[in-house]
């Protein structure tokens, strides 16, 4: 059973054996989305209900550059996953517009992976059978020996690495993450960041949903930061250090700067009490 706000990825039974079939699919998909193109936002709002209704996102406007890796804190309700959803067209502002290069979004994107706090995987599936790769799944997943295990032989942080692949199998430009490390363990969730570092290349956009403002550093270019409900952009914060990142970072002077920072902003609008 899914939950409101879920679009599932439909696979094929399919059997996908060929390299150069899945090479040139991946080629398709990214010509329908020219690979470097920034997304930009111009006064984006989004409003539920009738009438007055719920404003779940405050006037928006913000550009992510090509190939950048993106993350957006804010607290629960402030309409961080209104914003993906938004940005991968699976619901349409209320007002405002939203381009990828020169092209208006005004459907579900086609060149895009994304990752959503469940793995939405198919239980009756092998992890080769949800991947859907041809003779070897990426080996940066780490899922090699475990190809023909079936979901419930699998660790929550080995089921996200499935779904990972999953997004990542047509090689997309945008890959869009839904707190999807919300669920694992600290431990897991170290390794899972360090895992998407890795996975992040220059010619992914990357925009990573997060309640972690440790996370939400380790695994960005930027960070924007959201207010409450309505969520409008309190900051929008340059990270200057080089991917992939080791985890020691996360103990230096400069990454918990920018961790103060966002903490502040948070303290000032009554999120966070310090």
């Amino acid at each position: 059973m899914m939950r409101a706000g879920e679009c599932p990825v439909i696979l094929t039974s399919f059997p996908y054996h060929d390299n150069d079939f899945i090479r040139g699919f991946g080629r398709e998909f990214r010509s329908m989305a020219a690979v470097g193109e920034p997304i930009c936002l111009e006064g984006v709002e989004k409003t539920y209900g009738v009438g007055e209704g719920v404003q779940a996102i405050a006037p928006l406007s913000v550009e992510l550059r090509g190939g950048e890796a993106v993350s957006v804190v804010g607290p629960s309700g402030c309409g961080k996953s209104t914003l993906m959803r938004l940005i991968a067209g699976l619901d349409a502002p209320t007002r405002g517009a939203i381009r990828i290069g020169t092209m208006p979004v005004t459907g579900p994107v086609p060149d895009v992976g994304i990752v959503f706090q469940r793995d939405l995987l198919l239980e009756w599936r092998s992890v080769l059978g949800n991947v859907m790769l041809p003779a070897e799944i990426k080996r940066l997943t780490g899922l090699q020996a475990r190809a023909t295990e079936l979901l419930r032989e699998l660790s929550g942080g080995m089921r996200q690495r499935v779904a990972i692949a999953r997004a990542l199998l047509t090689d997309p430009s945008f890959l869009l993450l839904d707190e999807p490390f919300s669920a694992l363990d600290a431990l897991t969730r170290d390794q899972m960041n360090v895992l998407l570092q890795r996975l992040q290349t220059t010619h992914t956009t990357t925009l990573l949903i997060t309640h972690s403002i440790s996370e939400a550093i380790f695994c960005a270019d930027r960070v924007l930061v959201m207010s409450g409900r309505p969520g409008a952009l309190l900051d929008d914060i340059r990270v200057p250090f080089s991917r992939p990142r080791k985890l020691a970072l996360r103990e230096t002077p400069e990454f918990t700067a920018i961790g103060r920072r966002i903490r502040e902003h948070f303290e000032k609008v009554g999120v966070l009490v310090g």
